[in-house]
């Protein structure tokens, strides 16, 4: 299989601007319609690392230009580009070098670093292959001049060029194969790379994973065991995907009577936005009702309110209470922001953020429910309790820094707390994302020190703004995962994933590890804009449904929406399976004739 890579051309900055735009993108052969099928909605897989200042510690952003992809001796690939500054600018600390990438698999990437071939000048393109007679990576540039040059590299844990094999050549001696103008047209703003072939297994995983996958087939499961009516709970509808994955899903019956026994397969159809001026929305299944709380958009983040229903579509038209307002209590002022449900030890909490004057000195606070009480009733809830150190001292320094969007979760018998911080003074150094152990009979108080587990080192994490914030946990087949949002909060915020490697020892830095491209973002759903901050529930029948917020048209106010997460073939999560994907309407009928 062809796989080609390419950057694109930037559009308006709020849609798919430069630190979109210059980054690499893949796309691959489509035998069937003679031409490149673009990966990930047309959107960068491979993001250059920001460079942090020593003095500072703030981040610097860069993008990439120019990649050029090729196979590694022993297997795998590298990408060799022009890394840029954050507007696709010449980048000063990367004069006379490339930088290079590796990847097993085309999906992840380590970055490699720059390797240099020039002691002086800015390299403009470059080409590189594995020379198998040679047993030599051979590596030709252009610089600033139009000169072409070329050399060899070796690799270890870096590329570095051999000084004596340097030389000047008229052409390069590292060729593209000709690409065929008509087999990219469709692509919006390609600037084309070069293509190479890949193994169709490798083919087979990019598709899966970059590509939307699709209900292709419906069967069910226990169908052979019925006799009647009775047996009718055993029995699951099972969707199959294009990908090779499938879903089990519950079934409504309709009409039990008879030899033929209709039903429909159980999914509920929310809504989009399911309420409008909600952001960073959050949903809560308990004792038979759906919970809904969200940060109030509509009047300036005075108040927050809660929502109670039946069904998740319910929640569109379910009536609002009040759960708190800046006169509630002493030291809660304005700025209610991301409030979210947890369960710990029994008790049910609710985590925000709250300040008690000015926006410098937000703080994540936590309110607990008396045992017995009722969610939807705001004085059986607890006065906001600051969270605070592990010796008592307030989480962040008033007025300096500014702690938000906290979230719980337990792993290996323990209960954390991550939540996204900025350091203010003596320099915005933007939001960053924190982890610490928390007590659990205390939970706002930690008893860990906290550490530092993500940066906003990519540019679709730096776009605007350098911010990562709104973590929230998952756990699937006991692997760890934590996607958060990104860049400003407009049209332009995005979803990335954290991993840690699992068994590890999570408050080790070293051992997480983030997708170098978002899981969502504006290019996700048409007409859903700045998606973002998102949220997940897991119903009765099993499904996990992602609460996110996003703007219907760029400046739409930000609204919550809901939509089923489907787990790929790495049972990572999938953001942007639309309903018209997950389950088309001729595959929700299902019928058993009983003989």
């Amino acid at each position: 299989m062809k796989v080609l890579c390419y950057t694109r051309q930037p559009k308006d900055d709020m849609i798919y601007g430069r630190r979109m735009a210059y980054s690499m993108h893949l796309a691959v052969w489509d035998a069937a319609e003679e031409r490149f099928q673009p990966l990930h909605h047309n959107e960068g897989i491979l993001y250059a690392k920001a460079v942090q200042n020593a003095q500072d510690g703030t981040l610097d952003a860069r993008t990439l230009t120019a990649p050029w992809l090729f196979a590694l001796e022993k297997g795998g690939f590298g990408v060799a580009a022009v890394r840029t500054n954050a507007d696709g600018e010449p980048d000063p600390e990367s004069e006379g070098c490339v930088l290079f990438f590796t990847s097993s698999d085309l999906v992840h990437y380590e970055e490699a670093g720059l390797c240099r071939l020039e002691e002086k000048g800015y390299i403009a393109e470059v080409r590189c292959r594995y020379d198998e007679e040679t047993h030599q990576y051979r590596i030709c540039w252009r610089d600033d001049k139009a000169q072409w040059m070329e050399g060899t590299c070796t690799v270890g844990g870096e590329m570095k060029l051999c000084p004596d094999s340097v030389r000047a050549c008229e052409v390069p001696g590292v060729r593209s194969e000709p690409l065929d103008e008509r087999s990219t047209e469709s692509i919006e703003g390609i600037i084309t790379g070069n293509q190479i072939e890949i193994p169709e297994a490798c083919g087979a995983y990019l598709l899966k994973k970059l590509t939307v996958p699709v209900c292709v087939g419906m069967t069910l499961s226990g169908a052979e065991t019925v006799t009647g009516a009775a047996d009718l709970e055993n029995v699951r509808a099972v969707a199959s995907y294009s990908d090779g994955t499938t879903v089990e899903r519950g079934i409504d019956w309709d009409d039990t009577d008879g030899d033929v026994i209709r039903g429909r397969v159980r999914q509920e159809s929310i809504p989009a936005p399911i309420a409008e001026n909600r952001a960073d929305p959050v949903c809560m299944y308990r004792d038979g009702k759906y919970y809904f709380i969200a940060t109030n958009d509509a009047d300036g983040n005075r108040t927050l309110y809660m929502r109670c229903a039946d069904t998740l579509g319910g929640i569109a038209a379910a009536e609002e209470v009040l759960f708190l307002d800046t006169n509630m209590y002493p030291g809660i002022g304005g700025l209610l922001w991301a409030p979210e449900f947890h369960e710990i030890g029994g008790k049910l909490y609710v985590f925000h953020a709250a300040t008690s004057g000015e926006f410098f000195c937000e703080e994540s606070r936590v309110r607990v429910l008396r045992d017995g009480g009722d969610p939807m009733c705001r004085e059986d809830w607890s006065e906001p309790v600051m969270v605070v150190k592990k010796d008592g001292s307030p989480l962040c320094e008033e007025g300096k820094v500014i702690s938000l969007d906290m979230t719980v979760f337990s792993y290996g018998e323990k209960t954390y707390a991550m939540w996204s911080q900025r350091q203010f003074l003596p320099v915005d150094q933007g939001a960053w994302l924190y982890l610490a152990q928390i007590d659990e009979k205390e939970p706002w108080r930690l008893v860990s020190d906290p550490v530092c587990i993500a940066t906003p080192e990519y540019s679709w994490e730096n776009n605007h703004t350098y911010v990562v914030e709104g973590p929230y946990a998952l756990e699937r087949d006991g692997q760890l995962m934590v996607t958060y949002a990104a860049a400003a909060v407009d049209a332009t915020y995005t979803v990335g994933l954290l991993k840690p490697v699992m068994g590890s020892d999570i408050l080790d830095p070293a051992n997480w590890r983030k997708n170098n491209y978002p899981l969502m973002s504006s290019n996700s759903a048409k007409g859903q804009y700045g998606t973002g901050h998102n949220s997940y529930l897991t119903d009765p029948d099993g499904l996990v449904w992602n609460f996110y917020h996003m703007r219907c048209g760029v400046d739409g106010p930000r609204s919550a929406a809901a939509r089923r997460v489907h787990f790929d073939i790495d049972n990572e999560p999938m953001l942007d399976v639309t309903q018209e994907y997950d389950l088309p309407q001729q595959y929700r009928d299902v019928e058993i004739r009983i003989s």
